[in-house]
Protein backbone atom coordinates (compact mmCIF):
# COMPACT_ATOMS: atom_id res chain seq x y z
CA UNK A 1 0.00 0.00 0.00
CA UNK A 2 2.69 2.21 0.78
CA UNK A 3 4.10 2.13 -3.01
CA UNK A 4 1.08 4.37 -4.30
CA UNK A 5 3.04 7.53 -4.13
CA UNK A 6 5.40 6.45 -6.97
CA UNK A 7 2.91 7.13 -9.62
CA UNK A 8 3.34 10.56 -8.90
CA UNK A 9 7.29 10.59 -9.58
CA UNK A 10 6.29 9.27 -13.01
CA UNK A 11 3.24 10.02 -14.29
CA UNK A 12 3.79 14.05 -15.18
CA UNK A 13 7.23 13.90 -16.36
CA UNK A 14 6.23 10.97 -18.68
CA UNK A 15 3.67 11.53 -20.19
CA UNK A 16 4.74 14.86 -21.45
CA UNK A 17 8.22 12.92 -22.23
CA UNK A 18 5.88 10.89 -24.62
CA UNK A 19 5.04 13.67 -26.73
CA UNK A 20 8.37 13.75 -28.06
CA UNK A 21 10.02 10.42 -27.76
CA UNK A 22 6.89 7.71 -28.61
CA UNK A 23 9.59 4.87 -29.13
CA UNK A 24 8.76 2.84 -26.02
CA UNK A 25 12.17 1.94 -24.00
CA UNK A 26 12.94 -1.84 -23.43
CA UNK A 27 15.02 -3.12 -21.25
CA UNK A 28 16.17 -6.03 -23.52
CA UNK A 29 19.24 -4.78 -23.98
CA UNK A 30 20.20 -4.65 -20.56
CA UNK A 31 18.19 -7.96 -19.91
CA UNK A 32 19.54 -10.44 -16.93
CA UNK A 33 21.22 -13.15 -17.92
CA UNK A 34 19.72 -16.35 -17.75
CA UNK A 35 19.71 -18.10 -14.25
CA UNK A 36 17.99 -21.01 -12.33
CA UNK A 37 18.50 -20.31 -8.86
CA UNK A 38 19.22 -23.12 -6.15
CA UNK A 39 17.16 -22.89 -3.52
CA UNK A 40 19.30 -23.36 -0.08
CA UNK A 41 17.95 -22.99 3.18
CA UNK A 42 19.83 -19.81 4.02
CA UNK A 43 19.24 -17.29 0.74
CA UNK A 44 15.50 -19.09 1.01
CA UNK A 45 15.31 -17.77 4.73
CA UNK A 46 17.14 -14.62 3.44
CA UNK A 47 14.27 -14.02 1.24
CA UNK A 48 11.71 -14.54 3.38
CA UNK A 49 12.65 -12.11 5.64
CA UNK A 50 13.05 -9.36 2.71
CA UNK A 51 9.93 -10.15 1.48
CA UNK A 52 7.90 -10.21 4.58
CA UNK A 53 9.72 -7.54 6.41
CA UNK A 54 11.81 -5.24 4.51
CA UNK A 55 10.45 -4.59 1.27
CA UNK A 56 7.44 -6.24 2.08
CA UNK A 57 6.77 -7.60 -0.97
CA UNK A 58 3.45 -9.16 0.71
CA UNK A 59 2.25 -5.89 1.58
CA UNK A 60 0.36 -5.39 -1.38
CA UNK A 61 0.83 -9.04 -2.52
CA UNK A 62 -1.31 -10.26 -0.25
CA UNK A 63 -5.37 -8.95 1.52
CA UNK A 64 -5.33 -7.21 4.98
CA UNK A 65 -8.07 -7.17 6.92
CA UNK A 66 -8.88 -3.45 7.42
CA UNK A 67 -11.25 -3.90 9.37
CA UNK A 68 -8.28 -4.03 12.10
CA UNK A 69 -5.87 -2.12 13.08
CA UNK A 70 -2.42 -1.50 10.83
CA UNK A 71 -4.80 -4.04 8.20
CA UNK A 72 -2.94 -7.23 9.39
CA UNK A 73 -2.18 -10.11 6.47
CA UNK A 74 -5.72 -11.80 5.97
CA UNK A 75 -4.53 -15.92 6.67
CA UNK A 76 -4.10 -17.97 3.77
CA UNK A 77 -3.70 -14.95 1.24
CA UNK A 78 0.02 -14.59 1.65
CA UNK A 79 0.96 -13.68 -1.91
CA UNK A 80 -2.56 -14.28 -3.73
CA UNK A 81 -2.64 -11.26 -4.88
CA UNK A 82 -5.99 -9.14 -5.72
CA UNK A 83 -5.54 -5.73 -3.76
CA UNK A 84 -7.32 -3.15 -5.79
CA UNK A 85 -5.97 0.44 -5.83
CA UNK A 86 -7.49 2.67 -7.80
CA UNK A 87 -9.21 6.54 -7.58
CA UNK A 88 -9.65 5.83 -4.14
CA UNK A 89 -5.62 6.27 -4.28
CA UNK A 90 -5.62 9.36 -6.43
CA UNK A 91 -4.52 6.72 -9.39
CA UNK A 92 -5.51 7.31 -12.94
CA UNK A 93 -7.22 3.62 -13.63
CA UNK A 94 -7.76 0.25 -11.29
CA UNK A 95 -4.67 -2.02 -11.07
CA UNK A 96 -4.79 -5.20 -9.01
CA UNK A 97 -1.71 -6.72 -6.95
CA UNK A 98 -0.81 -9.95 -8.87
CA UNK A 99 -0.84 -13.43 -7.53
CA UNK A 100 3.12 -14.23 -7.53
CA UNK A 101 2.70 -17.44 -5.76
CA UNK A 102 3.56 -20.58 -7.62
CA UNK A 103 -0.14 -20.80 -8.75
CA UNK A 104 0.57 -18.04 -11.09
CA UNK A 105 4.50 -17.92 -11.65
CA UNK A 106 5.04 -21.80 -12.38
CA UNK A 107 5.40 -20.93 -16.56
CA UNK A 108 7.51 -18.06 -15.63
CA UNK A 109 11.62 -18.67 -15.37
CA UNK A 110 13.29 -17.50 -12.30
CA UNK A 111 15.05 -14.95 -15.03
CA UNK A 112 11.64 -13.24 -16.07
CA UNK A 113 10.79 -13.42 -12.13
CA UNK A 114 14.03 -11.49 -11.36
CA UNK A 115 13.73 -8.68 -14.68
CA UNK A 116 9.74 -8.48 -13.58
CA UNK A 117 11.00 -7.29 -10.05
CA UNK A 118 14.02 -5.45 -10.47
CA UNK A 119 13.63 -3.34 -14.21
CA UNK A 120 9.07 -3.54 -14.30
CA UNK A 121 8.94 -5.51 -17.73
CA UNK A 122 6.72 -8.44 -17.28
CA UNK A 123 6.72 -11.96 -18.86
CA UNK A 124 4.89 -11.16 -21.89
CA UNK A 125 7.09 -7.94 -22.68
CA UNK A 126 4.73 -5.79 -20.92
CA UNK A 127 5.40 -2.70 -18.61
CA UNK A 128 4.54 -3.25 -15.14
CA UNK A 129 2.63 -0.04 -13.41
CA UNK A 130 5.10 1.41 -10.90
CA UNK A 131 2.79 0.67 -7.86
CA UNK A 132 5.36 -2.13 -8.17
CA UNK A 133 8.89 -0.05 -6.59
CA UNK A 134 11.14 -2.30 -9.49
CA UNK A 135 13.47 1.05 -9.27
CA UNK A 136 14.11 0.70 -5.58
CA UNK A 137 14.21 -3.38 -6.02
CA UNK A 138 16.87 -2.94 -9.09
CA UNK A 139 19.02 -1.30 -6.55
CA UNK A 140 19.25 -4.15 -4.06
CA UNK A 141 22.62 -6.04 -4.01
CA UNK A 142 21.58 -8.98 -6.39
CA UNK A 143 21.74 -11.70 -3.84
CA UNK A 144 18.96 -10.01 -2.09
CA UNK A 145 16.98 -9.91 -5.17
CA UNK A 146 17.70 -13.48 -6.18
CA UNK A 147 16.84 -14.25 -2.53
CA UNK A 148 13.46 -13.34 -2.84
CA UNK A 149 12.37 -14.57 -5.98
CA UNK A 150 13.83 -18.05 -4.99
CA UNK A 151 11.36 -18.02 -1.23
CA UNK A 152 8.37 -16.91 -3.75
CA UNK A 153 9.09 -20.39 -4.89
CA UNK A 154 8.48 -21.75 -1.69
CA UNK A 155 4.75 -19.97 -1.09
CA UNK A 156 1.83 -22.05 -0.90
CA UNK A 157 -0.11 -21.79 -4.35
CA UNK A 158 -3.15 -19.62 -3.75
CA UNK A 159 -5.64 -20.11 -5.99
CA UNK A 160 -6.79 -16.42 -7.06
CA UNK A 161 -6.88 -15.58 -10.54
CA UNK A 162 -6.39 -11.88 -10.84
CA UNK A 163 -8.16 -9.50 -13.03
CA UNK A 164 -5.96 -7.54 -15.42
CA UNK A 165 -5.15 -4.13 -14.21
CA UNK A 166 -6.66 -1.14 -16.60
CA UNK A 167 -4.14 1.55 -16.76
CA UNK A 168 -6.48 5.37 -17.60
CA UNK A 169 -5.65 5.79 -21.84
CA UNK A 170 -2.64 8.72 -20.94
CA UNK A 171 -1.18 5.99 -18.83
CA UNK A 172 -0.94 3.30 -21.26
CA UNK A 173 1.38 4.95 -23.45
CA UNK A 174 3.58 6.60 -20.36
CA UNK A 175 4.19 3.39 -18.86
CA UNK A 176 5.73 2.11 -22.16
CA UNK A 177 8.52 4.75 -21.19
CA UNK A 178 8.92 3.68 -17.00
CA UNK A 179 10.82 0.58 -17.57
CA UNK A 180 14.66 1.07 -16.82
CA UNK A 181 17.48 -1.38 -16.53
CA UNK A 182 18.65 -2.76 -13.28
CA UNK A 183 21.39 -1.25 -11.51
CA UNK A 184 22.11 -3.44 -8.46
CA UNK A 185 24.33 -2.09 -5.46
CA UNK A 186 26.60 -4.22 -3.33
CA UNK A 187 25.07 -4.64 0.14
CA UNK A 188 27.05 -2.40 2.87
CA UNK A 189 28.38 -3.95 5.52
CA UNK A 190 25.99 -4.05 8.06
CA UNK A 191 28.57 -2.87 10.85
CA UNK A 192 28.61 0.54 8.63
CA UNK A 193 25.04 1.32 9.96
CA UNK A 194 24.56 4.78 8.53
CA UNK A 195 25.69 2.66 4.63
CA UNK A 196 23.62 -0.35 5.71
CA UNK A 197 20.61 2.03 6.99
CA UNK A 198 20.24 3.66 3.79
CA UNK A 199 20.15 0.31 1.42
CA UNK A 200 17.51 -0.70 3.97
CA UNK A 201 15.40 2.53 3.58
CA UNK A 202 15.81 2.16 0.08
CA UNK A 203 14.40 -1.02 -0.02
CA UNK A 204 11.46 -0.59 2.24
CA UNK A 205 10.76 2.44 0.27
CA UNK A 206 10.48 4.44 3.00
CA UNK A 207 10.51 7.53 0.97
CA UNK A 208 7.91 7.12 -1.52
CA UNK A 209 5.39 7.42 1.42
CA UNK A 210 7.47 9.75 3.79
CA UNK A 211 8.40 12.55 1.16
CA UNK A 212 6.21 15.40 -0.35
CA UNK A 213 5.87 15.50 -3.99
CA UNK A 214 4.96 18.44 -6.23
CA UNK A 215 4.62 18.70 -10.18
CA UNK A 216 5.24 14.86 -9.92
CA UNK A 217 8.65 14.48 -8.02
CA UNK A 218 10.25 14.69 -4.83
CA UNK A 219 10.64 17.82 -2.82
CA UNK A 220 14.61 17.75 -2.79
CA UNK A 221 14.59 20.31 -0.15
CA UNK A 222 12.63 17.93 2.40
CA UNK A 223 13.19 14.71 2.06
CA UNK A 224 11.25 12.61 4.65
CA UNK A 225 9.51 15.34 5.81
CA UNK A 226 6.07 13.67 5.88
CA UNK A 227 2.75 15.41 4.70
CA UNK A 228 1.62 12.91 1.83
CA UNK A 229 -2.17 12.51 1.99
CA UNK A 230 -4.40 9.30 1.62
CA UNK A 231 -8.09 8.63 2.02
CA UNK A 232 -9.76 5.92 3.49
CA UNK A 233 -13.21 5.27 3.81
CA UNK A 234 -13.57 6.99 7.45
CA UNK A 235 -10.42 9.40 7.48
CA UNK A 236 -7.51 10.98 5.83
CA UNK A 237 -3.82 10.03 7.09
CA UNK A 238 -0.83 12.12 6.43
CA UNK A 239 2.31 10.37 6.62
CA UNK A 240 4.87 11.37 9.25
CA UNK A 241 8.19 13.41 9.32
CA UNK A 242 11.02 11.12 9.94
CA UNK A 243 13.60 13.62 9.54
CA UNK A 244 15.56 13.97 12.70
CA UNK A 245 14.23 17.62 13.73
CA UNK A 246 13.52 17.30 17.14
CA UNK A 247 10.17 19.18 17.24
CA UNK A 248 8.25 17.56 14.80
CA UNK A 249 10.01 14.91 13.25
CA UNK A 250 11.50 11.79 15.39
CA UNK A 251 14.74 14.03 16.56
CA UNK A 252 13.87 13.49 20.36
CA UNK A 253 13.19 10.11 19.80
CA UNK A 254 16.47 7.51 20.75
CA UNK A 255 17.54 4.66 19.31
CA UNK A 256 15.68 2.34 21.67
CA UNK A 257 12.59 4.32 21.09
CA UNK A 258 12.53 3.72 17.41
CA UNK A 259 13.02 0.02 17.36
CA UNK A 260 10.61 -0.34 19.87
CA UNK A 261 7.82 1.77 17.95
CA UNK A 262 8.04 -1.02 15.62
CA UNK A 263 8.22 -4.06 17.82
CA UNK A 264 5.08 -2.83 19.80
CA UNK A 265 3.01 -4.18 16.54
CA UNK A 266 5.29 -7.79 16.63
CA UNK A 267 2.64 -9.97 15.85
CA UNK A 268 3.96 -12.41 18.17
CA UNK A 269 2.40 -10.08 21.27
CA UNK A 270 0.27 -7.71 19.60
CA UNK A 271 -3.76 -8.75 18.34
CA UNK A 272 -4.63 -6.04 16.21
CA UNK A 273 -8.21 -4.38 17.21
CA UNK A 274 -11.14 -3.81 15.30
CA UNK A 275 -11.60 -0.25 14.37
CA UNK A 276 -14.74 0.40 13.49
CA UNK A 277 -15.43 3.64 11.60
CA UNK A 278 -12.37 4.73 14.22
CA UNK A 279 -8.32 5.55 13.33
CA UNK A 280 -6.83 3.19 11.05
CA UNK A 281 -3.34 3.64 8.96
CA UNK A 282 -1.77 1.18 5.87
CA UNK A 283 1.39 1.71 7.43
CA UNK A 284 3.13 -2.34 7.54
CA UNK A 285 3.68 -2.37 10.81
CA UNK A 286 2.81 -5.72 11.89
CA UNK A 287 5.24 -6.64 8.60
CA UNK A 288 8.29 -4.01 9.48
CA UNK A 289 8.00 -5.22 13.43
CA UNK A 290 9.47 -8.42 12.09
CA UNK A 291 13.15 -6.33 11.05
CA UNK A 292 15.72 -7.45 13.37
CA UNK A 293 16.38 -4.86 16.22
CA UNK A 294 20.08 -4.23 14.43
CA UNK A 295 18.09 -3.43 10.97
CA UNK A 296 15.83 -1.12 12.48
CA UNK A 297 18.46 0.76 14.46
CA UNK A 298 20.63 1.18 11.14
CA UNK A 299 17.71 2.94 9.79
CA UNK A 300 17.00 5.02 12.27
CA UNK A 301 21.23 5.58 12.36
CA UNK A 302 20.68 6.20 8.46
CA UNK A 303 17.44 8.78 9.18
CA UNK A 304 19.25 10.68 11.80
CA UNK A 305 21.92 11.65 9.29
CA UNK A 306 19.04 13.03 6.85
CA UNK A 307 18.33 17.24 6.63
CA UNK A 308 16.16 18.29 9.50
CA UNK A 309 12.84 19.53 8.27
CA UNK A 310 10.09 21.46 10.61
CA UNK A 311 7.14 20.27 8.87
CA UNK A 312 4.21 19.52 11.60
CA UNK A 313 1.73 16.93 10.57
CA UNK A 314 -1.50 16.43 11.61
CA UNK A 315 -1.17 12.41 11.22
CA UNK A 316 -5.38 12.11 10.99
CA UNK A 317 -8.44 13.67 10.89
CA UNK A 318 -11.80 13.09 10.02
CA UNK A 319 -12.08 9.28 11.88
CA UNK A 320 -15.04 8.66 13.96
CA UNK A 321 -16.57 12.51 13.30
Amino acid sequence: MNRIFLLTAFALPVVLACCVRPKAYSPQTGRIQTISLENSPARMERGRYLANHVAVCMDCHSRRDYTRLAGPLVPGTLGGGGEEFGKNFGLPGTYYAKNITPFALKDWSDSEVLLAMTTGVSKNGKPLFPLMPYLNYGRMDESDAKAIVAYLRTLEPVNNPVPASKPAGPIRLAMKMMPHKAHFQPRPEARNTVEYGRYLVTMAGCADCHTRRTMGGLVKKAPFAGGNEIRLANGTLRTANITPDPETGIGSWTRQDFIRRFKTYDPASFNAPETGKGFNTVMPWSMYAGMTEDDLGAIYDYLKTVKPSKHKVEIASGFGQ
